[in-house]
């Protein structure tokens, strides 16, 4: 009998996936962690069942996370990474010899390990030298830090669990604090398209919009992530992600995306009429 990995999207909607073999299994002081090697998604992990990354088609996400807000700001020097236990977005961030410093607070130690172990794909730059790691609560973090960042990446998971506290307003404003006067904020937003995450995504962007001097929604495919459709926030203190964007920026560093361009990072910000009526119904 062949062996499937499930998601449940809604209650009326599964996601499978076959599977090869199921690497690991254990319930950490935060969550229950699982990793599997699969024969179309590769190898992936899933945290209280829910999947977090897949091999196959992770590079979408981590370039959306990272070169949209360095590519509207590539002086950033001092950036901050809460969540983000697989390492992807830190990875991405290293391709940037102008980045500096790295903190990357992770509040599940073994998330890291793990990925670190069974998917070095995403998580091979955790080692960089300029990563410092954190194993502790993002949002008691930012609340207790005196450190200032040009960039918060909010790499969390749901706003369930570990990660609720990582879509509240005290958060937000806590984050708002500790950015530079050109501070960018970006973090997973949600899906549009079914009514739970749908739900989350209009709560996060009523909280944002309060809080920042600008703050939108771009969007990415994914095709693991429920609809496939997903959003990614982006909030600042003053520099727009098309005015403030800077065509060079791929081309001065070197860098190869599979997935971001600069006809994507403009693209993405061009939401389908249903996400603006919720957005702004928000």
């Amino acid at each position: 009998m062949s062996k499937w990995f499930t998601e449940d999207w809604t209650n009326n909607v599964k996601f499978s996936i076959k599977i090869k073999e199921h690497l690991y299994s254990s319930r950490s002081k935060y969550q229950k962690i699982d990793f599997y090697d699969s024969y179309e998604f590769g190898r992936f992990f899933t945290l209280d069942d829910y999947l977090m990354v897949t091999e196959k088609d992770e590079f979408i996400y981590h370039e959306m996370m990272i070169h949209v807000p360095l590519s509207v700001n590539p002086l950033i020097k001092n950036v901050l990474v809460i969540g983000g236990g697989d390492g992807g977005s830190v990875r991405e961030l290293t391709r940037y010899p102008s980045v500096e410093k790295i903190d990357m607070v992770e509040i599940d130690e073994e998330v890291v390990k793990m990925c670190q172990k069974l998917l070095p794909l995403t998580a091979n730059k955790l080692t960089d030298k300029r990563v410092n790691l954190y194993f502790e609560d993002g949002s008691k973090f930012v609340k207790g830090t005196e450190e200032k960042y040009d960039l918060i990446v909010v790499d969390s998971t749901d706003p369930i669990g570990p990660g609720e506290g990582l879509f509240t307003t005290e958060f937000y404003q806590n984050c708002y604090n500790i950015l530079t006067e050109n501070g960018i904020l970006v973090n997973q937003h949600e899906s549009p398209y079914f009514d739970d995450t749908k739900y989350e995504m209009k709560r996060a962007h009523k909280k944002l919009k309060n809080i920042f001097e600008f703050a939108t929604v771009y969007q990415a495919f994914i095709p693991s992530y429920a609809s496939g459709h997903w959003l990614f926030g982006f909030a600042s203190k003053g520099l727009h992600p098309i005015k403030d964007v800077k065509e060079d920026v791929q081309t001065k560093f070197k860098i190869k995306t599979k997935y971001y361009n600069l006809e994507v990072h403009k693209a993405a910000f061009a939401l389908p009429n249903y996400v603006k009526q919720e957005l702004e119904n928000a």
